[in-house]
């Protein structure tokens, strides 16, 4: 069986350790997200950290996310120190006994979304994407220069017609959503420190993104593979450029160069089969099984594509996702190589009792217990299937 994980943000995170254990997870995938990106995640803080998860009972093996600072993917300024304030925090974490550490390579913001509460028709809410929202943000809100060509004539007149139908607080509330960070980050942009931060993009098109994403990892997999850390890219989510911005991990085609171009064992993958399936042409069955010695880590959830390139969150066995299909080949990976994968269910719908109370977007308890269950159960149906057509 697959190691079942959940996301914990830390101590402020309004989801105990003690409903994650209840949920049926043996372990927590968390990060030291107080700590400003480009800095040494310290021994001690480390230990801390993982003395709050073994003492709820839960074990601390697989890191999300240890950041890579600007200025690393920009191959700007301050490279060597940056680089050794990562390999020390790599370090470590090696010595508190994490195995796997997450990662991105997506220039300035993570997870993008323009909608974090979109209701759904049993009355759930959901994470959703729209390009026309995003164009009014970029263009109407950001004002950034030159946005109306990354758009479509028609998507350019629509986002101009919502932009002017809407007042004050939907345009605040649009600008938050789009800019706001991650869950328990210290880190986030206000609009005009976005665009500031956009300019220092200005010279890195896709092929130095991806040039300066294998010089990070030359520099950081000698360590990681000495200390038996396993690194792990998170796909683009969405696998599609932003804002004028390159993303160079949105298909299998990308991964494969990534490893071709840095073998060591230590580079590898974190499966997401949410942000490789927003693009209808990524294969997700076919990708874990010719990537799947790469395979460090797992996220599991589902969407459903829209039109006009819109997408919201599915039910973790709904959507576009063929979750039978990519299960039942994660499953014959484990029995392959004889190893439990760590997994999480990534994201999940705010439900029941959470609509009544403050959750962390995507991270609320129910809709994630409820994936979390529905995927076990999967698993175990076919694992029970897989022995008895060999016995």
């Amino acid at each position: 069986m697959m190691t079942q994980t959940m996301r914990w943000f830390g101590p402020n995170d309004p989801v105990p350790l003690h409903a994650i254990r209840q949920a049926g997870a043996t372990g927590i995938v968390t990060a030291l997200h107080e700590v400003a990106n480009g800095e040494v995640w310290t021994a001690d803080a480390i230990a801390v950290r993982r003395r709050i998860v073994e003492d709820a009972g839960l074990e601390w093996k697989v890191v999300e996310s240890l950041p890579v600072a600007e200025a690393l993917k920009t191959r700007s300024t301050d490279w060597d120190r940056l680089i050794e304030a990562y390999v020390a925090s790599l370090r470590n974490l090696a010595g508190q006994g994490v195995e796997v550490v997450t990662y991105n390579f997506m220039p300035l913001l993570d997870w993008t979304r323009t909608d974090l509460s979109w209701a759904l028709p049993d009355g759930a809410r959901a994470l959703r994407f729209e390009l026309c929202a995003l164009a009014v943000y970029d263009i109407h809100i950001l004002r950034r220069p030159g946005a109306e060509r990354d758009y479509a004539p028609d998507v350019v007149a629509a986002a101009a017609d919502r932009f002017a139908a809407m007042d004050e607080a939907a345009r605040a509330t649009l600008e938050r959503t789009i800019i706001a960070g991650l869950p328990g980050s210290e880190e986030s942009f206000s609009s005009p420190q976005l665009l500031a931060q956009i300019e220092t993009y200005a010279d890195v098109d896709a092929a130095r993104l991806r040039a300066n994403h294998v010089a990070f990892l030359e520099a950081v997999c000698p360590v990681a593979e000495a200390e038996g850390i396993r690194l792990v890219v998170h796909p683009d989510d969405p696998p599609f450029p932003i804002f004028g911005l390159p993303r160079v991990v949105s298909t299998q085609t990308d991964v494969s160069a990534l490893f071709a171009a840095v073998p060591s064992v230590a580079n590898g993958l974190c499966f997401c089969s949410g942000s490789f399936g927003v693009r209808a042409d990524n294969d997700l069955p076919g990708m874990v099984r010719r990537l799947g010695d790469r395979i460090g880590f797992v996220h599991l959830r589902s969407v459903q594509r829209e039109l006009d390139g819109a997408f919201h969150e599915a039910a973790h066995l709904e959507g576009d996702a063929d979750m039978p299909a990519i299960m039942a080949e994660l499953v014959a990976l484990q029995a392959r190589t004889g190893q439990s994968l760590p997994m999480r269910p990534d994201h999940g719908h705010q439900m029941a009792d959470d609509l009544n109370r403050h959750t962390n977007p995507g991270y609320s308890l129910i809709g994630r217990l409820r994936g979390l269950a529905e995927l076990r159960g999967l698993e175990t149906g076919l694992r029970y299937a897989r022995g008895a057509a060999s016995s």
